[in-house]
């Protein structure tokens, strides 16, 4: 399809609708590595700490591609790979430089705020160095990232008009928060299980580090104020329909702004990706992700990441150029 039909007969061109899906995923992708690296770094036992630091790039999908550059995990490797490494896809480097193409893209319909703050951002990221990764700057050049993913989303939420382009734009964001809170528990959830098995051992920090770079410790221990049970922590990240990264809420989301597009501005074709999000959501229960936590979370995890993977497929071959 070439042009996406609005109620007022203006047009959004169809490339448009996954750019700005991108641009969504690619912004929120920086703070959520921002987060992963200055918690992790706050919980390491030091700068050497291999088991903590190589669970960056098991979480990233990004094994292969670290152990081609680096031998051995430690704050400062894992830091130049994701801060400096512009070759490495999935640093910061790269997400801002491809979100900045996609804002590029999108100039006739983001705000100027919105431009200019990328750019700004943009050169922020391009100046960092060797020195910036250094223990002493780490704790500060990941706030100056969360800062700046931060202020994306707030300009983002106060200037960007509420027509198609900010539908997908909220399409982009749930998704890319679905799947790496799912990649974050499938990485970390079960390594933190066997702790709990004394019951009153258990390792609060490591379920702190684990809630916190999701951004959603002072949450849970507003509604588990008496310490930490492994299935409440997944019901949690998962089920939560109040927590702004669980899988539900994102995916309820998601489905939501479909819904929107299909009924205010006739667009159609989204059938196959209304029945995923169905089954997903289905499957986003307390009941149900209480019983597969109790015997093995991961095969549901690695599900609901393919489904994920698929829902974005869905979409873009929909409404993609």
């Amino acid at each position: 399809m070439d042009t996406i039909a609005t109620q007022h007969t203006v047009h959004l061109i169809a490339r448009h609708a996954e750019a700005t899906i991108w641009l969504a995923r690619y912004m929120e992708r920086i703070e959520n590595l921002a987060r992963i690296l200055d918690v992790t770094n706050t919980f390491a036992r030091d700068p050497d700490d291999t088991r903590n630091w190589l669970s960056i790039p098991r979480i990233n999908g990004d094994l292969v591609a670290f152990n081609k550059r680096h031998a051995v995990a430690t704050q400062g490797s894992v830091g130049a790979f994701y801060l400096l490494d512009a070759g490495n896809s999935t640093s910061v480097h790269a997400c801002i430089s491809a979100a900045r193409e996609n804002a590029r893209m999108l100039r006739a319909l983001i705000s100027t705020e919105m431009w200019l703050q990328i750019n700004v951002f943009y050169g922020h990221i391009r100046a960092l160095n060797a020195d910036s990764i250094i223990p002493e700057h780490f704790t500060a050049v990941c706030n100056m990232l969360k800062d700046g993913a931060q202020a994306h989303t707030g300009i983002t939420e106060g200037t960007l008009y509420r027509d198609q382009a900010w539908h997908f734009y909220m399409i982009g964001r749930s998704l890319e928060r679905a799947d790496q809170t799912t990649r974050l528990l499938d990485t970390r959830f079960h390594a933190l299980v066997p702790r709990t098995d004394a019951g009153d051992n258990i390792d609060a920090g490591h379920w702190n580090a684990l809630l916190r770079a999701a951004a959603g410790y002072h949450a849970y221990r507003r509604e588990h104020p008496n310490g930490y049970h492994p299935q409440e922590v997944a019901c949690f990240m998962l089920a939560n329909r109040a927590f702004p990264r669980s899988v539900g809420l994102n995916l309820g989301r998601i489905e939501w702004h479909l819904s929107q597009l299909r009924t205010s501005y006739g667009l159609r074709g989204m059938a196959a990706a209304l029945e995923r999000l169905d089954q997903l959501n289905g499957t986003m229960t307390y009941e149900h992700v209480t019983e597969v936590a109790s015997r093995d979370l991961s095969p549901f995890l690695d599900y609901v990441q393919r489904e994920i993977g698929a829902l974005h497929q869905d979409i873009v071959a929909t409404f993609g150029g």
